[in-house]
């Protein structure tokens, strides 16, 4: 039976790496529509059928979204981006096509960085010490609170892409950048907030749940950052190259991390962690119903293909995994700009490439 599907940012990397994914091992027939505000980048999509959209926060956004699922006899939407995960939870009653994603008060916990590092704290979760920025008068506070170190890190609270990140060194630093976001992008200064620095390794985690049940997971590792090197913060969230990674305390702590924030969590959820000086990884972000942009490209590798198990699942399929740690090991996903991201085992770096002795 055919199986149709409505996913959001048609035309993007990401979406297209998930469609790509979904096709990959999809023996039951797929029809996909896309949709996005962008009709420039629509042009991009490889998808059946491609819609563009008014913004997610217009006022016509449900029923435009309401049309497409009738015309198209949509079974499910899969939002790809954090800004459409919240309108479509928004949303959610006023369209008949299925969504599987967490909780609205789960979600908003979530997409509110300070929020959710301080939530996680109180239950003994490992995160970083963060301190809302309330007033620049009050940044000296916070560096003393977290005990003057040599470096901070100082972020918007909400968004994705690491927008507004950067290290900083000194109470000055961190007014001058936190001045300069104000007055130049509009950016209030209580939007910031600054926290422990953490120097260490820099894990993803991938999984989906199912009423409180983990059902499938995979972790990776960033090794280096798209365009890092021309961003003031020297990294990025997206991955220039990550592999994957057997990490059992990384899992265990992505695992206590999603049952603090919902006992009966389903959906995805996707964790971003960086180590600590002692080596405990931190969660540092949960993009709480979505699926991390390109690491959906591991799915031609793993046992498991995780966004067609995703889709089963939303459409009440029978699924057969319990708390699976699906990882295959020393894969290497590669991406840059205007080329196909590709995937390699490591014992591939040798084969084709020559070396002068």
């Amino acid at each position: 039976m055919e199986r149709r599907l409505l996913v959001s940012g048609a035309g993007s990397g990401g979406t297209n790496n998930l469609i790509a994914s979904l096709r990959e091992r999809d023996t039951a027939g797929l029809f996909i529509v896309g949709y996005h505000t962008d009709r420039f980048i629509l042009m991009k999509s490889p998808a059946d059928r491609n819609y563009v959209m008014p913004p997610t926060t217009h006022p016509r956004l449900a029923d435009t979204l309401r049309r497409i699922v009738e015309k198209e006899r949509i079974d499910l939407i899969i939002p790809t981006q954090d800004v459409d995960v919240l309108a479509l939870v928004r949303c959610e009653g006023a369209i008949a096509a299925r969504v599987f994603l967490p909780s609205p008060s789960t979600i908003e916990l979530c997409q509110d960085k300070y929020e959710l590092t301080t939530f996680l704290r109180a239950r003994n979760v490992p995160a970083p010490e963060t301190y809302p920025v309330a007033s620049l008068d009050e940044i000296d506070t916070s560096f003393a609170r977290l005990g003057s170190p040599s470096r901070v890190w100082c972020r918007i609270r909400v968004g994705s892409g690491s927008r507004g990140a950067i290290p900083v060194g000194s109470v000055e630093q961190a007014r001058s950048w936190i001045t300069y976001w104000q007055q130049m992008r509009g950016v209030p200064v209580s939007s910031f907030t600054l926290s422990e620095y953490l120097p260490g390794r820099d894990f993803l985690c991938q999984s989906i749940w199912k009423d409180g049940t983990l059902i499938l997971a995979r972790t990776f590792e960033r090794l280096s950052y798209f365009d890092g090197s021309n961003r003031a913060s020297g990294v990025s969230s997206f991955s220039a190259l990550a592999k994957t990674v057997y990490e059992p305390q990384v899992f265990e702590v992505c695992r206590q991390a999603v049952l603090a924030v919902d006992r009966t969590a389903s959906g995805l959820f996707s964790i971003d962690l960086k180590a600590n000086t002692n080596g405990v990884p931190c969660v540092t972000e949960i993009n709480a119903g979505r699926f991390f942009i390109g690491m959906t490209s591991f799915d031609r590798v793993c046992k498991h293909n995780m966004t067609l198990t995703y889709v089963r699942l939303a459409l009440g399929e029978p699924v057969d995994l319990r708390d699976e740690y699906d990882v295959a090991a020393d894969y290497y996903l590669v991406r840059d700009l205007d080329t196909l991201p590709r995937v390699f085992h490591a014992d591939e770096m040798f084969e084709g490439i020559e070396e002068l002795q």
